[in-house]
């Protein structure tokens, strides 16, 4: 049985490895829309609001009014050194590759899974007319294929390099 849940954050960032517009800093209103595999157990299967619990603090915490960012992005030192002269505080969510929406896709599939649910698929809306739909298929092949190169989550040592901010350990 699957149950569906959409949420929205929204979040800045730019992907700098490619030569058009998209390589401009710029934000989206994010639409994720979760697709959970359950189990009946007597007369329901899941309270909805057991997803919710876990989900919306999550993504407030972690993503939304912030900034999507890879490590290896100029730019991201040079906020670094903005914080570090200033004290001003910016939410990051640290990508150790492109912020492009199929890693994205792949880092909450993830996290989600981390926090104990099943998912059968999630959609990640970009904009109005752009959705990618990433199955647990797709995720199982990225895992096989970042474990032989470098996958867009960042390691727990770079991500803890700045307290003041908020990241992501992965």
């Amino acid at each position: 049985m699957i149950i569906q849940k959409e949420y929205k954050f929204y979040a800045a960032h730019r992907n700098e490895t490619l030569m058009d517009k998209c390589s401009n800093l710029h934000g989206h209103r994010y639409g994720l829309r979760c697709f959970f595999e359950v189990e009946r157990d007597g007369d329901i299967s899941t309270l909805f609001g057991a997803f919710d619990e876990k989900v919306e603090p999550w993504l407030k915490s972690l993503y939304d009014h912030g900034m999507l960012i890879n490590i290896h992005d100029p730019l991201y030192e040079t906020l670094k050194d903005h914080c570090r002269r200033t004290g001003e505080n910016f939410k990051m969510k640290l990508f150790n590759g492109p912020t492009s929406v199929e890693n994205l896709a792949w880092m909450m599939f993830t996290e989600i899974t981390e926090m104990g649910f099943r998912l059968s698929h999630i959609e990640v809306r970009e904009t109005d007319s752009s959705v990618i739909s990433y199955s647990r298929e797709d995720w199982i092949r990225d895992n096989r294929y970042f474990a032989s190169v470098r996958s867009p989550g960042v390691p727990s040592a770079i991500a803890m390099d700045n307290p003041n901010r908020v990241l992501d350990e992965n």
